[in-house]
C-alpha cells in the first residue's frame, strides 16, 4: 500500500534535515549564522571546483557553465539568462533545497558564497546580487555575479579568497574556527535542553491544575 502524500527520498530528507538545523542554528545565534553559512559556502565552492577541469585562466563562459551545472547536479533547476564580459545573470526555477528552503531563507547565503568564492578565486573579484529569491516567496531566483567592482547594484563582495595549497583540504578548518563553532553548538544544545525542561514544567503545571 502506498501511503506517502509526496515524494520521500534521500534528497528530500537531507534538504529538510539541513534546513531545520539551519533554522535552529539561526534562532540560537542570530545573524552570525549567516557568517557560518558564508564560510562553508566559500570552502564548498573550492571543493566543487575539483570536480571540473580547472584551466589556469577561466573564461566567463566556463565560469557560468560550472555554476549552473553544479546547482543542477544537486537538484536545482538553474539556467543562464545573460553572459557579459563583466558579469553574468542566472535564474532558478527550483532550489536544491526544494520547498524546505522556506524554513531557512538565510541558506541563500550558501549560493552567494559558492558563486562569489569561485569568481574571486578565478577572476580576483566577485560580487553576488540576489535579485530574486524563491526562499522569500519570489516566483524564481535571479542572481547577478560581477567580476569587477560595480556600483549598479548592491551585493555580497568576495575578494582576496585564499586558495588551499595543492593536495590540501579546503575543509581543514582552523583551530580558532572550530573552537568558536563548538561554543555556538554548545549554546544550541543548552537552548534545546532548556526548551525541553520548560515543556516538562508546563506538563507538570497542567497536571496540578487539573487535579
Amino acid at each position: 500500500m502506498h501511503l506517502s502524500k509526496g515524494e520521500l527520498n534521500g534528497h528530500t530528507f537531507l534538504a529538510k534535515l539541513i534546513t531545520q538545523y539551519a533554522f535552529i542554528h539561526r534562532k540560537t545565534i542570530g545573524p552570525a549564522a549567516e557568517e557560518y553559512i558564508q564560510q562553508l559556502g566559500i570552502r564548498t565552492g573550492e571543493w566543487i571546483e575539483s570536480f571540473y577541469d580547472n584551466p589556469p585562466h577561466w573564461t566567463v563562459e566556463q565560469y557560468v557553465h560550472v555554476i549552473v551545472d553544479l546547482k543542477n547536479s544537486i537538484g536545482g533547476h538553474f539556467e543562464v539568462v545573460s553572459v557579459n564580459p563583466d558579469h553574468v545573470v542566472v535564474r532558478a526555477k527550483r532550489c536544491p533545497f526544494g520547498e524546505a528552503v522556506h524554513d531557512a531563507p538565510h541558506l541563500c547565503r550558501m549560493t552567494s558564497s559558492v558563486f562569489g568564492g569561485i569568481a574571486a578565486r578565478n577572476f580576483g573579484y566577485g560580487k553576488v546580487t540576489l535579485r530574486k529569491r524563491l526562499a522569500v516567496g519570489d516566483p524564481n531566483c535571479e542572481i547577478a555575479i560581477y567580476f569587477q567592482p560595480d556600483d549598479r547594484e548592491e551585493g555580497d563582495v568576495y575578494e582576496n579568497i585564499p586558495v588551499t595549497p595543492e593536495n590540501g583540504n579546503p575543509f581543514a578548518w582552523e583551530e580558532e574556527t572550530i573552537t568558536m563553532l563548538n561554543y555556538e553548538l554548545k549554546k544550541s544544545d543548552e537552548m534545546v535542553i532548556n526548551l525541553l525542561q520548560e515543556l516538562e514544567d508546563l506538563k507538570a503545571e497542567l497536571k496540578r491544575v487539573k487535579s
